[in-house]
């Protein structure tokens, strides 16, 4: 999401720019060695491009190349992407060298590149294969909740507490929340000054990450905080739009480290956080590149020792394994790759097919960027590990817009189902799969029957969590909305979310019979 829009997408679009003038002019067949040479030392330590066809004609001449140029310094008179910001936002971006100076390709070439991206460009894209076809949901009840009176729900941050039975939100305005699904009410546990993104709670102290800034912006202004015993206190570290933070034990020494998603906007970086003292944190970072969104500890080669796999969303989308090795050491491998404009946003680590390693399972749809129209390879899909941690793409299912996933086995029977989170629908064609249900009919062939449910746009879902809510045995899908208008949504379900005002939706599991 390149953020003149708040926190839901974190901007695919930046990470385009950068070798797409390389990639495009290797492809024309006018190509001279020079260029060709250039491709090819600079592509293989860049990120995987996208196809020319893979946006349409319009969105290329309106939105691609005005920003194209400017990253290849191209003065244009028509577009500015410094226009609106405040002068330290300018010298910020400035000093990343993102936007040079001066222009590192001729005005010749620069006019031969756009003519020949604009005649290879499509007017439309080809249609999603799924045919958006799908059951009503019988097994789960939906049950929409309203935390407050406030028109509009801007949730952040959403968990299932099963050990607390509690439901933690965390909002736009930097409150944090708890949820007593018995009692039907929520308790302030504080107020951290802007958007909660995370939210740990250890034996000794919790642990609370607000973003800082939401809108993009190369000025680093988020905090994690420590909550003892009600005292609130800062760590000294400014952080660059964090969005997600891991308390582990990764050393097995007894002490937790941070592992922090710093987001970021034109730059960002995964940072590790450890222990000096009492007080004071040694900071390292492990990965150096923007949009890293979300990073879970597995023992991924099985030799005793935890570690990282994280998924970058920005630029390069892709999931690395960090290998821990000796003396508190990573080494980072990337594992998957996707065109930077997949819109990749979430992931899991399971064991689909029992074999005793880890498969990993992709959402990708996040469209709030300059790129908004449905695009057929959005969706869920399934990357299976051939026990060497080499991941190969066996299914794909094509959802518009898909932002978020689960991976569970909800109707018990041995297998893994899925629930997948919509925050970009095909309003015009498709708007109510805004929540699509995958019941596992075939592991071994990769079937599967979608279930949607009739109720499923009284919100703009955002955030997604499993638990049993209600204690009858099986797990409950709990979906929170976000309906600040980042991207086009049709007027009728602007006035209905504002009527309704549902901000939690629990879909009941119904799998097992209540005495």
């Amino acid at each position: 999401m390149n953020f003149k829009k708040p926190y839901p997408s974190f901007c695919k679009f930046n990470g385009i720019i950068s070798l797409l003038f390389l990639v495009l002019i290797s492809c024309s067949q006018d190509s001279s060695k020079k260029e060709v040479a250039l491709f090819e030392t600079q592509y293989a330590r860049c990120h995987i491009a996208p196809s020319i066809d893979q946006l349409t004609k319009k969105l290329w001449v309106t939105k691609i190349l005005p920003e194209m140029g400017a990253r290849m310094g191209i003065k244009d008179s028509s577009y500015n992407p410094m226009k609106g910001l405040s002068f330290d936002e300018m010298k910020a971006i400035y000093q990343t060298g993102i936007y040079p100076l001066k222009p590192t390709i001729s005005k010749k070439d620069w006019q031969l590149l756009k003519a020949y991206i604009i005649s290879k460009a499509p007017d439309s894209l080809m249609t999603s294969g799924n045919s958006n076809r799908s059951n009503e949901l019988v097994q789960f009840l939906p049950k929409p909740i309203s935390l407050d009176s406030v028109k509009g729900t801007f949730i952040t941050y959403l968990e299932y507490n099963k050990e607390r039975r509690k439901l933690f939100v965390g909002d736009i305005s930097g409150n944090l929340f708890q949820f007593d699904f018995d009692i039907n009410k929520s308790k302030l546990l504080g107020q951290f000054g802007s958007a909660v993104v995370a939210y740990t709670k250890r034996a000794d102290q919790d642990y609370v990450t607000a973003i800082g800034q939401l809108n993009p912006s190369e000025i680093p202004s988020g905090r994690i905080f420590t909550v003892q015993d009600s005292i609130v206190k800062p760590l000294q570290e400014i952080l660059h739009r964090p969005v997600n933070t891991l308390v582990v034990d990764l050393f097995k020494n007894g002490k937790d480290e941070l592992v922090i998603s710093e987001f970021g906007n034109l730059t960002g970086k995964l940072s590790l956080l450890t222990k000096a003292d009492s007080l004071n944190y040694q900071k390292t970072t492990l990965l150096n590149q923007p949009g890293t969104i979300r990073v879970m500890a597995k023992d991924m080669d099985q030799d005793g020792k935890d570690d990282l796999v994280a998924l970058t969303s920005q630029g390069d989308e892709s999931i690395s394994i960090l290998y821990q090795e000796d003396n508190q050491k990573f080494r980072s491998e990337k594992v998957i790759r996707f065109s930077p404009i997949y819109g990749t946003s979430w992931f899991e680590i399971i064991d689909y097919d029992g074999d005793g390693d880890f498969d990993i399972v992709t959402a990708n749809g996040d469209n709030a960027d300059k790129t908004y129209i449905p695009k057929p390879y959005h969706g869920l899909r399934i990357h299976i590990n051939d026990g060497n941690n080499n991941f190969v793409e066996k299914y794909f299912y094509p959802m518009n817009g898909a932002t978020r996933l689960l991976a569970r086995d909800f109707d018990q029977d041995g297998d893994i189902d899925f629930g997948i989170l919509s925050t970009f629908p095909d309003y015009d064609n498709n708007p109510n799969f805004t929540f699509v249900y995958l019941e596992n009919s075939n592991t071994a062939e990769f079937g599967f029957i979608p279930y949607t449910f009739e109720d499923s746009n009284l919100g703009r879902w955002f955030l997604m969590d499993a638990g049993d809510v209600d204690e009858d045995g099986d797990e409950d899908i709990i979906l929170s909305s976000f309906t600040y208008v980042f991207t086009p949504v049709p007027d009728e379900l602007l006035k209905l979310w504002e009527e309704k005002n549902i901000d939690i939706m629990v879909l009941e599991n119904k799998l097992i019979n209540k005495n």
